[in-house]
């Protein structure tokens, strides 16, 4: 059974950090691109960042592209992503992907086979 679990949102002020993991099972996680999405209230998904199998990375929104930092453990199967000098813009459940080998140049989550059931990031002003 392929599981995506992501511990770790939570209340944080604005300009804090906040590190999220998603810890998975059941499928080759090394062999995996990983990626992470967020979704605010009445918005759709967005792409944050993705790792590919080589840990080739990319970010996709310029705004978060110095702030953002993601990696993985593959001993431990989790995919982590760190968030510094938050803002209350970034606000949204943050989701983990599994897919493909490699990151797509355009995050789509129609490339990730299994996807977590999010966790909700607040940053307060």
């Amino acid at each position: 059974q392929v599981q995506l679990v992501e511990p770790g949102g939570g209340l944080v002020q604005q300009g804090g950090s906040l590190r999220l993991a998603c810890t998975t099972s059941g499928f080759t996680f090394e062999i995996y691109a990983m990626g992470w999405f967020r979704q605010a209230p009445g918005k759709g998904r967005e792409g944050v960042s993705c790792i590919s199998h080589s840990n080739d990375t990319s970010h996709y929104p310029d705004s978060v592209k110095a702030r953002f930092t993601i990696s993985r453990d593959k001993a431990k199967s989790t995919v982590y992503i760190e968030m510094n000098t938050l803002k209350p813009e970034v606000s949204a459940d943050y989701f983990c992907e599994a897919g493909p080998t490699a990151c797509p140049l355009v995050p789509d989550t129609a490339w990730y086979d299994y996807w977590g059931q999010g966790t909700q990031v607040t940053v307060s002003s």
